[in-house]
């Protein structure tokens, strides 16, 4: 069969390699001319943030961030940025770091340089996310994309192994998603398959050595893989379902996205035989299902909504947020009620597949 497709890669430079962070960041500062820096980190990743800023100037420093991007916070910290004369944008942490220095540029057109701890992916793409009045927008902007990515695998180092599990899942999610996602093509799928195997040996590694440095840059890798996937792609079932339920219920970005990929994954794989093909082949598993369930139960990964605070009442409301952003694409039907059927599944933690 004749291959016809429409591509877009973003241009992005990434600098990888394990602590060689101080280092590259000063030589990009220097690069890009900078002289009034901003540098965004969580009280959290203070530490780390002051390590990897050591051979620059930093103008401001600014660690009032929050998950999902808060409006509110995103207002503040554009004023912050504005009254210093900010010309250069440094984040370091997870998605939450990132997304708040991308809420900055959205409106200043300020250029990042991002320096991720966690494999949130964010750092990767141009989709940016807000939340207001606990409902989550996000949308996509070329000028949110940071212009470099500096990966060191060490600042991972200090992310807990629990929380590196569904740090690692959620950029599993963006491969996943990325099979079936609005602009799916060839080049998302190769870098897609690409990225599950390497999170796929990564993050068990990780799981058993949580200092063991060879496995951290793998999964940072695959990480970094599904967020080139994803954002070519575009926010496919899995993405929208997960935006939505951050928003609205404030559950955790990481461990949300843990916990519902595997049942959208056994709700559309059976409609998605060549994509389920190769999300097995990448697993090493006879199907896509069944190579997840696998990897899962390696990680003892998050299994229910219900334990971060989303109540069972609120099922029959999140399922009429969601239906209306699925994806015409999705290569299954989404109905009220089978829609209604997954989140469920996914609140109680039912095993999806079997």
């Amino acid at each position: 069969m004749s291959l016809n497709f429409n591509h877009v890669t973003l241009g992005q430079r990434v600098l990888f390699g394990s602590g060689k962070a101080a280092e590259n960041l000063a030589a990009e500062v220097e690069r890009l001319g900078a002289r009034t820096v901003m540098v965004i980190a969580s009280a959290s990743e203070e530490q780390a943030a002051r390590g990897v800023t050591a051979g620059i100037t930093v103008a401001l420093q600014y660690d009032d961030v929050a998950p999902h991007v808060p409006l509110e916070k995103a207002e503040k910290a554009r004023a912050a940025a504005a009254g210093h004369h900010v010309d250069l944008i440094v984040c370091v942490g997870g998605g939450s770091t990132t997304g708040l220095a991308k809420a900055i540029a959205l409106t200043s057109g300020l250029p990042i340089i991002a320096v991720p701890t966690t494999y949130a992916g964010s750092e990767a793409t141009n989709v940016w996310g807000m939340t207001e009045s606990s409902r989550k927008t996000t949308g996509v902007d070329d000028v949110v994309l940071p212009v470099t990515v500096i990966y060191d695998a060490e600042l991972t180092l200090s992310l807990p192994a629990e929380l590196s599990v569904a740090s690692g899942l959620n950029a599993l999610a963006h491969c996943v998603d990325s099979m079936w996602a609005p602009r799916a093509d060839p080049i998302n799928s190769a870098l897609a398959a690409e990225g599950i195997r390497a999170l796929c040996e990564g993050l068990p590694a990780v799981k058993a050595d949580p200092a063991g440095l060879e496995a951290r840059e793998q999964a940072l890798y695959g990480a970094y893989l599904a967020a080139v996937a994803f954002s070519s792609a575009g926010s496919g079932m899995h993405h929208k379902i997960c935006h939505v339920l951050g928003g609205a219920y404030n559950l955790p970005h990481a461990q949300t996205h843990a916990t519902v990929l595997p049942y959208v994954l056994a709700f559309n794989a059976p409609r998605a035989p060549e994509a389920a093909t190769r999300i097995a082949a990448a697993f090493g598993a006879a199907d896509a299902v069944t190579g997840l369930n696998r990897l899962r139960g390696v990680l003892d990964a998050p299994k229910a909504l219900k334990g971060f605070g989303m109540a069972e009442h609120a099922i029959g409301e999140a399922v009429e947020l969601i239906l209306p952003v699925i994806p015409d694409s999705n290569p299954r039907q989404v109905t009220a009620e089978n829609l209604t059927e997954l989140i469920t599944a996914a609140y109680f933690g039912t095993t999806p597949g079997l």
